[in-house]
């Protein structure tokens, strides 16, 4: 993509020189326009280098973030999402915490016909703790496929 075909994109940081935020920092996100809205289709993430910190010990925490959407009229720019996945690195917030703010601040940067985001946390004290929050556009069938994927969740493990 050449440089006056991202700018017409608004996009930032493809492209550029990486730099890294500190802090939890939802503003590095960025979208494009989907070109098949049309279609129903999923995009995945597989995060797995994802690292946050205890909020009470401050100590890290590991795990793989999985995101998973239908996308509508726009798209989350894969570079842009992983600045912000890496801006946890310095935050503290427990695993259900870090799971709910990137389903949240996803879903308001696109407004997806439907996600999910799941985090596999890995084994601190002998326990394994594995998160998942959803969201399915209200009054349409992704609210129902909302519900009854939240339902199912968790049946086959």
């Amino acid at each position: 993509m050449s440089n006056s075909n991202r700018e017409f994109e608004g996009l930032k940081a493809l492209g550029r020189k990486t730099e890294y935020r500190q802090d939890y920092a939802p503003e590095v996100l960025e979208t494009f326009e989907n070109k098949h809205e049309d279609v129903d289709y999923w995009v995945t993430f597989r995060c797995p280098e994802f690292t946050t910190l205890c909020p009470i010990t401050g100590q890290p925490d590991f795990a793989e973030i999985i995101i998973r959407y239908i996308p509508a009229k726009r798209m989350v720019e894969s570079k842009s999402l992983k600045l912000y996945l890496f801006s946890f690195r310095n935050h503290g917030d427990f695993h259900e915490d870090a799971v709910n703010i990137i389903r949240k601040d996803l879903t308001r940067l696109m407004q997806p016909k439907y996600i999910e985001v799941v985090g596999l946390f890995t084994p601190r004290g002998g326990i394994a703790i594995h998160p998942f929050a959803n969201y399915g556009q209200p009054g349409t069938k992704y609210e129902k496929m909302a519900e009854q994927r939240f339902c199912q969740h968790g049946l086959s493990n």
